[in-house]
């Protein structure tokens, strides 16, 4: 028993995270040199690929498709946390900050995470296959929810610019909250078998052929996520003032900087995602990309209405213009892409093709 504790022990999933969380709380609030930079980023790439690891365990233990709300949940939770704490020390120059952290989510996950699963399945076994109706459920989802929390906002009249009225705001959390839930609950009980991963031979994936861990191993994985995700995000607050530099140094505007550590806190999802894609599981893919976008906005603007109440200054939730018009390219295309039920390499490489135009606008607006 000694010696399957010492070996765990010794496993870099384990050391890493907790290595990474040491050295957030030696360096947070502080302004850090070029060496511990390096060093930091080295941890938080360690710390991501952790948290793909163990985010793989406990999805193998509960199953599909309650294994792909675990990872999803869980960044979201963290990423409410960092946006919390970024507005109360930014002051005005954070009151888009919700805004533009769920939109890059949003665009992130429906483009990247999905265009590149959907390629990677589509160049391995010429077409991605997936089930229409729960894909297309979970879109549908995302899309409604998008539209309320983020674009009404710059069409209503009760506050001037792109905000909610203290009681539109209260309502738009509240709607999203029960849809996120209402989707969850469809997801997990009533339409499971929506969710379920299908072969291209057309066979639905109920079970592991791999022995699921203990009971004990996956809580212990569990506890170890969400360790990982805290240093994923704790260090990539503390090398944004670097990446802060850089953008600034470059000319570009400074919603870059909310993008890149988007991309940083999404990164084990992604992976994960690619990895499901590689096995032939494109569902598992999808109900992570989807699943994420609709946490990511179902669970951070109910958080951030909460928070308001101690927050100064006004919540800019609208979107802009450009913005608005790859919102909606996004919902077309993937409207598109989903009813059939299956993808090829081209599908795949219009979604990553938007995400092209969106990080380039973002940068270059």
């Amino acid at each position: 028993m000694t010696a399957k504790i010492s070996t765990y022990l010794v496993r870099w999933t384990v050391w890493v995270p907790a290595l990474a969380v040491v050295a957030l709380i030696l360096t947070w609030g502080r302004d850090l040199p070029a060496a511990l930079v390096i060093i930091s980023g080295l941890l938080l790439a360690g710390a991501v690929l952790a948290a793909v690891h163990h985010a793989e365990v406990v999805a193998h233990k509960v199953g599909e498709p309650f294994g792909s709300l675990v990872l999803a949940v869980a960044v979201t939770v963290i990423e409410v946390a960092l946006i919390v704490t970024l507005m109360i020390s930014g002051g005005e120059k954070t009151q888009a900050l919700a805004r533009d952290t769920v939109f890059a989510a949003v665009m992130i996950t429906c483009n990247g995470i999905m265009g590149l699963s959907l390629l990677v399945g589509a160049v391995r076994r010429r077409f991605a296959v997936f089930n229409p109706e729960g894909t297309g459920g979970a879109l549908a989802a995302v899309a409604t929810i998008a539209t309320v929390c983020l674009v009404l906002p710059s069409f209503t009249t009760s506050r001037p610019g792109a905000q909610f009225s203290p009681a539109q705001l209260t309502f738009a959390a509240v709607a999203s909250l029960c849809l996120y839930l209402l989707f969850v609950l469809v997801q997990t009980h009533r339409h499971r078998d929506y969710f379920l991963p299908i072969t291209t031979a057309g066979r639905v994936i109920e079970e592991e052929h791999l022995e699921p861990p203990t009971g004990r191993a996956a809580l212990a994985s569990l506890g170890l996520l969400l360790v990982a995700l805290v240093a994923v995000v704790g260090l990539a607050k503390g090398v944004s003032p670097a990446i802060e530099s850089a953008v600034a140094k470059a000319g570009m505007p400074a919603a870059v900087v909310g993008v890149v550590i988007a991309l940083l806190v999404l990164l084990p999802e992604t992976i994960a995602a690619v990895r499901a894609a590689a096995r032939d599981r494109i569902q598992t893919s999808l109900n992570l990309a989807l699943g994420s976008s609709m946490a990511s906005i179902g669970l951070t603007i109910p958080a951030i209405a909460i928070a308001m109440i101690w927050l100064p200054g006004p919540l800019l939730l609208g979107l802009g213009g450009t913005q608005m018009v790859l919102l909606a390219l996004t919902v077309v295309v993937g409207t598109l892409t989903v009813v059939p039920g299956r993808a090829n390499v081209l599908q795949g490489g219009i979604h990553l093709s938007l995400l092209a135009v969106f990080l380039f606008l973002a940068a270059s607006p």
